[in-house]
């Protein structure tokens, strides 16, 4: 699916992640701010990766403000963000 508008999910309250989405060149490219980086930076950076991946993203940028979002949390809101900026309703949840 093509990305249509720039969208976003989550806040930026504890424990949550605010997940960006607009249209890229070269490939998935992540910016993130994170006040857990040190530890689990890179491991957020592969959830959003991989979710986008297993969509079938291939260009697209991300910004994500992390307050410290668990894994599946990560994953729901770059679900989210990715159906909003494409307008789709055809969800495909997963596990």
């Amino acid at each position: 699916m093509e990305i249509k508008k720039a969208a976003s999910a989550g806040t930026l309250e504890s424990s949550d992640i605010l997940v960006s989405l607009e249209k890229g060149e070269n490939g998935i490219e992540i910016h993130l701010s994170s006040t857990v980086d040190k530890l689990f930076g890179q491991q957020i950076r592969e959830i959003i990766s991989k979710t986008l991946t297993d969509l079938g993203v291939q260009n697209i940028k991300v910004i994500a403000m992390d307050r410290g979002a668990l894994d599946c949390t990560i994953k729901a809101r770059a679900l989210a963000a990715y159906y909003r900026a494409t307008e789709s309703t055809d969800y495909k949840w997963g596990e």
